[in-house]
This record gives structure tokens, sequence and C-alpha cells, in this order.
């Protein structure tokens, strides 16, 4: 248990971030609301550090947003609490999520690719729940490393893809078949790792729709989206809350997840042929 060695502030350019991080997508996005209140009311919770492997450097364990926020407010320095001795990469993890979890729900991918690596390290639902403060039922919810195929699995150790990718490889090589097709598993994964959002769920569907295609083709199909138009929206706060929560829950950035409606919508209404 990492006990606390002092509180001060600390330059900017002392502080790294840490490979512990939890909130590992678009970290430094949507930060506006948490300038203003730190502009109006100051650091309200020091950040969580540990001293790094550069001499002289401090490593964030938690508080990554509002030191993304300390540099747009141009400010020099924060408040910063510093945890005692050296600290495991999975110790920060799980320093890390609890602390996110408390403050805000993180995105699902998060969740994922944290707890899994937890439970790659300690081998049991019951010591990252310890560890996170989440249940044990949670945990097992979120750890998804054990339900991909041994071929996706092999990609995942070699970092190739990560995890909520691999996830949606599986699912696009499932459909259809009574097994998981191990070659097409593959495919999708490798080209998954490039693709937004909103390509990697036409596959699913399209697959979906005609189980007779092959892997190929899908991954041409998902490419060939055509030409890329962008289109200013005006959402009212309920329906943008909606909107970021069906964001999360499918793992998606909230552009992908609007366009991902916005064609479904169309399609439903016989206003476009082909989703």
């Amino acid at each position: 248990m990492a006990t606390i060695r002092d509180t001060r502030d600390i330059a900017l350019t002392d502080l790294v971030l840490g490979k512990g991080q939890a909130r590992l997508t678009n970290p430094g996005k949507e930060i506006s609301e948490l300038v203003d209140s730190i502009r109006i009311q100051g650091l309200l919770e020091p950040i969580v550090v540990c001293e790094a492997d550069i001499p002289g450097k401090y490593e964030i364990i938690t508080g990554q947003r509002r030191f993304y926020a300390h540099q747009e407010l141009g400010k020099d320095t924060i408040r910063a609490t510093i945890l005692e001795g050296p600290i495991t990469v999975q110790e920060a993890k799980a320093i890390s999520l609890t602390e996110n979890l408390v403050r805000t729900d993180l995105n699902p991918t998060d969740l994922i690719t944290v707890c899994t690596d937890l439970y790659r390290t300690y081998g049991t639902f019951k010591t990252v729940a310890e560890q996170t403060g989440l249940s044990p039922t949670k945990v097992r919810q979120y750890v998804k490393y054990d339900q991909l195929h041994p071929e996706l699995k092999a990609l995942v150790d070699k970092d190739s893809v990560d995890i909520p990718t691999a996830l949606r490889a599986q699912e696009a090589a499932s459909v259809g078949v009574d097994e998981v097709n191990a070659t097409d598993a593959q495919k999708f994964a490798l080209e998954m790792a490039s693709m937004s959002g909103a390509q990697r769920k036409k596959i699913i569907d399209t697959r979906r729709e005609d189980p007779s295609m092959t892997a190929e083709d899908l991954i041409e199909d998902a490419k060939a989206g055509g030409q890329i138009f962008q289109t200013r929206v005006t959402l009212t706060s309920m329906v943008n809350s909606a909107l970021e929560r069906y964001a999360r829950s499918e793992g998606l950035t909230k552009d992908d997840a609007a366009g991902t409606l916005i064609r479904d919508g169309l399609y439903i209404h016989n206003f476009l042929e082909e989703r």
C-alpha cells in the first residue's frame, strides 16, 4: 500500500505522464469545464505523483487532466501529493483507476484495458477488486482478455492491437459461423487497429447482413466510405449527455457515435440504401 511522503507545489516542467494512467482515451480532450473550474475555484484536489526514473522528475499517477488544464491556464506549478518509494506500473494503474472511478465514469475502453492488464498481472478477480475497490463482479465484466481467441491474444501480447480492437475483430469473425475464424479474426484486428469506430461497426453490421462476404471484401467496403463531410449540429444538454453515454457504451468517440446514429436513422427511414 503506497504511503504519502509530502504534499507541495511542483513545477509543471518537472512532471512526466505515468505509464499507469487509467484514463487512456483522449485524456486531454474536452477539458474546458475543468479549466474554467480551476480558473475560478483553484485546484480542489492535488494530483498524485511519485519519483520518476528520470532524476529530478516526478511521474503523474493521477491527475493528468488537471495537469493539462494547468498547462492551458499557463501556470508554472501544480499542487501534488508525493508518494513514498518506487511505485510499480500495476500499483499506479490500480491507484489511477480507483481515483478516476470516484471522480467520474471512465470510458469503457479504459476500464477494459486497465482491469484486464491488472488481471493478467495478479491472476485473480479478487485481487484486482481489492486493488481497485471495484466489486469482483464488475472486474469480471471488464476483464475481457481470457475471452479472446488464442490468435488474438497473441496479437495483444505483441502490442499489435489493443484489447477493445481485438474484441471487435473477434465479434466480426464470429458472425454467421459456429466458431471464430482465426484467420479472419487476425485480418480484422490488424485492419481495425487504424479504423474509426464507425468503420469497425460497419464491418460487423455488413457481415451480419451478408455472412458470405469475405474478410477482404468487408475491410475494403468499410474503408471505401467515399468523401467525408463534416456537419455542425446543435444539441440540448440532455441530448448531448445521452450521446456521450451511448458513445461510452459502444467504445466510440462522440463524433463516431453521432455519425453511426445518423447513418442508422437515415437507413431506418429509407433515406439510405445501405449502412
